[in-house]
């Protein structure tokens, strides 16, 4: 009795070793996977950070190809229209998820071309093509009036799943977009009818075939077919970079939306490598990896990240894109500078307990204090200066693309004047060639532009004087000469020489003009210029 009773408390111990040892193996497979899981992620977020640190590698590549296509359009002559459409349509390309005005260009010159080949498979091919770069600029309305209006009978199928593709995910974006009880569902529904019409254009199994599946399947919430489509597609099939972004990037909408931000994660960071390697700055890859960095507490990484998105969506130039980055970039600009805050606050709970070093500590606060406010508003004054430089750019280019139009067409006016010997005409054309007038319109073109980024201008320049002092403008005038003379300051122009010059006036005018300003100022003279560089541009759009 005695011996079975010793040998039920050893049973007892040996069921009670066992079990421990059960919970603590489950216990280790547990931490492993969790360790291995988040090296797996530390791994790709290394490779994340070396691609981004060479982005510039790879917008080089891309901007090869769209010089070498250049270089080939500057060389065709004169009826080559079939080649000319070929280069365009190519170029296009490269701007379409590149640069959103370089690509509009190109495409309504894809379309000129086309419509002057009268071939309506070309010109059906450069209307969808510009429905795709609308889309991606959020232009819904203009996406829907631009393909509205194209007949597809008889196009071929590859025109037809473009079209319809487009469509769909108009109408999918609208859907996500408005996020409303009443309008979603009808969107989501047309979305279905058009991937549906897509799909029977493409062979079951298919690259497009199995991302429309997955794409339908995702928007309608049939989760467990959505997975398995988008994940065979991942796992299956040789993608290139870009497909490899979007089946990436569609795929982690899946697991934002169910909470499973570690899988998600992974899949962004894959989609954004993908993106840098490919020179797409028509993306958000970066700005949601950002956003589940920031809820993970990644504050450093997510800073990173959505300041990238910004930088691509600002290359790019999308106003959707840039509307969604800047909803996001001040709270995780403002999580990081909260994180610099709560270093100082500790800061200065230690100097209360070493008392000797608490001035020190109020000297280093105050630094740092100073230098947040100085990134501040260098931060600011870095978003003006992008603003302005990218309203006088396109300013530039648009000014320039006019004179080159007009020389354009007026040498080729006198070369067939003087093949059929018309030298009279010659003297006509050059006696109405009125460079004044040009000046004039680039004076204007100057006002409407500055007045765009410095609404309050003229009105803020006229507090600095008296009633009797103040700039009167006349009837549709926007401007006037002392007005552009200080409007050129402000944008930083600050040689006297170099303002003469572009008003076309002498150097002592511009100084009698200045000087007579600034003397009926109530502002010192030696404030003046100072006083002017502190009106603020717009805040819209920065």
């Amino acid at each position: 009795m005695r011996l079975q009773t010793v040998f039920a408390g050893v049973e007892s111990k040996v069921k009670v070793l066992s079990n421990f040892l059960k919970t603590t193996q489950l216990f280790v497979i547990v931490f492993f996977i969790a360790q291995t899981a988040a090296a797996q992620q530390d791994s790709l977020l290394t490779v994340l950070n070396t691609t981004l640190a060479n982005k510039e590698s790879y917008v080089q590549a891309r901007l090869t190809r769209i010089n070498n296509y250049r270089t080939q359009l500057n060389k065709l002559k004169s009826g080559e229209d079939v080649r000319h459409f070929e280069l365009l349509d190519k170029l296009s390309d490269e701007y379409k998820t590149f640069v959103y005005d370089s690509a509009f260009i190109q495409i309504l010159k894809l379309q000129q071309v086309a419509y002057r080949i009268k071939d309506p498979v070309r010109i059906a091919h450069a209307r969808v093509k510009l429905g795709f770069i609308l889309i991606s600029s959020g232009l819904f309305k203009e996406t829907l009036d631009s393909l509205s209006s194209l007949n597809m009978k008889d196009m071929p199928d590859s025109i037809l799943f473009n079209y319809y593709f487009i469509l769909a995910r108009t109408y999918y974006d609208l859907s996500d977009f408005d996020r409303d009880g009443f309008y979603t569902p009808r969107y989501i529904k047309l979305g279905n009818q058009y991937i549906d019409s897509a799909r029977t254009l493409r062979k079951p199994g298919s690259y497009d075939y199995m991302y429309l599946n997955g794409l339908k399947n995702l928007k309608n919430e049939n989760d467990e077919d959505a997975l398995n489509d988008l994940n065979s597609i991942l796992q299956g099939y040789e993608l290139t970079q870009h497909e490899l972004a979007v089946v990436a990037s569609t795929l982690s909408y899946f697991y934002i939306t169910h909470n499973e931000s570690e899988k998600a994660i992974n899949l962004l960071i894959r989609a954004g490598i993908a993106d840098i390697q490919s020179a797409t700055k028509e993306t958000s890859a970066m700005q949601l990896l950002a956003q589940e960095l920031y809820k993970k507490g990644d504050i450093a990484n997510a800073y990173i990240y959505i300041q990238q998105a910004m930088d691509d969506a600002i290359f790019y130039g999308a106003r959707q894109r840039k509307i969604q980055v800047g909803a996001v970039l001040p709270l995780i600009a403002a999580e990081k500078l909260h994180n610099v805050d709560a270093q100082r606050r500790l800061w200065l709970i230690y100097s209360s307990i070493i008392t000797v070093l608490s001035v020190l500590v109020v000297v280093f606060a105050w630094i740092i204090f100073k230098q947040v406010k100085k990134l501040r508003l260098t931060q600011k004054a870095l978003l003006e200066a992008n603003r302005i430089k990218e309203e006088y750019i396109g300013f530039y280019f648009n000014i320039n693309s006019e004179y080159l139009n007009k020389a354009e067409a007026l040498k080729k006016s006198i070369e067939l004047k003087l093949v059929t010997k018309k030298l009279e005409d010659i003297k006509f054309i050059v006696t109405n060639f009125n460079p004044q007038k040009d000046r004039e319109d680039l004076y204007d073109n100057f006002d409407k532009i500055f007045l765009k980024l410095f609404p309050d201008f003229v009105s803020t320049f006229n507090s600095y004087f008296k009633e009797e002092g103040r700039v009167v403008l006349k009837e549709g005038q926007l401007l006037n000469t002392e007005l552009r003379i200080f409007a050129l300051i402000r944008l930083g122009i600050q040689d006297t020489e170099r303002i003469a010059k572009i008003l076309d006036y002498s150097i002592n005018t511009i100084y009698n003009y200045k000087a007579r300003v600034k003397g009926k100022s109530i502002v010192p003279n030696e404030q003046f210029e100072r006083k002017i560089m502190e009106i603020s541009a717009v805040q819209a759009d920065l």
